[in-house]
């Protein structure tokens, strides 16, 4: 049985795990992520798409 998950809330249990840890504090946490939404708005954006498209590919198939 395939269990699928989007990469947005994978990522966020990831930051949420890392901030209840005390491993990221809550500034670098939001810079970080207006970092990503600004980056987001960039030319890059389809770049990086296509590039976690292409490592959820990898991940399935192993």
């Amino acid at each position: 049985m395939a269990l699928s998950i989007s990469a947005a809330v994978l990522l966020g249990i990831i930051v949420f795990v890392l901030l209840k840890g005390g491993y990221v504090r809550v500034g670098s946490m939001l810079a970080c992520t207006l970092f990503g939404f600004t980056l987001a708005a960039t030319g890059l954006a389809p770049v990086i798409n296509s590039g976690l498209v292409s490592l959820a590919e990898v991940i399935s198939n192993l």
